[in-house]
């Protein structure tokens, strides 16, 4: 029995999928740099922005921030020393 929430399949499938829409990302931006004119890859890239907003949200709301300057809103006590991070797993 899984006992704890960061041990579950759940956990791990939507950070992986944070990890992917931020690869997406960082290679649209890579693209955009050199071709800065390109609507379709900008309408990509921001198509990508806000799925990554609305996945990152509803990462904090079930397992805590996922970074601690200023990005994410902490309960109280305050969050971001009681769960993993999102490099430690």
């Amino acid at each position: 029995m899984i006992g704890h929430p960061f041990q579950s399949p759940e956990y791990f499938q939507h950070l992986r999928q944070l990890q992917e829409v931020d690869f997406v990302l960082v290679e649209l931006n890579l693209y955009l740099d050199t071709h800065p004119d390109d609507a379709q890859a900008i309408q990509q890239f921001n198509h990508y922005v806000s799925e990554r907003t609305k996945l990152a949200q509803s990462y904090q709301e079930r397992y805590g921030p996922l970074q601690n300057f200023g990005r994410d809103y902490s309960g109280t006590p305050f969050t971001w020393v009681n769960t993993p991070w999102p490099w430690q797993v």
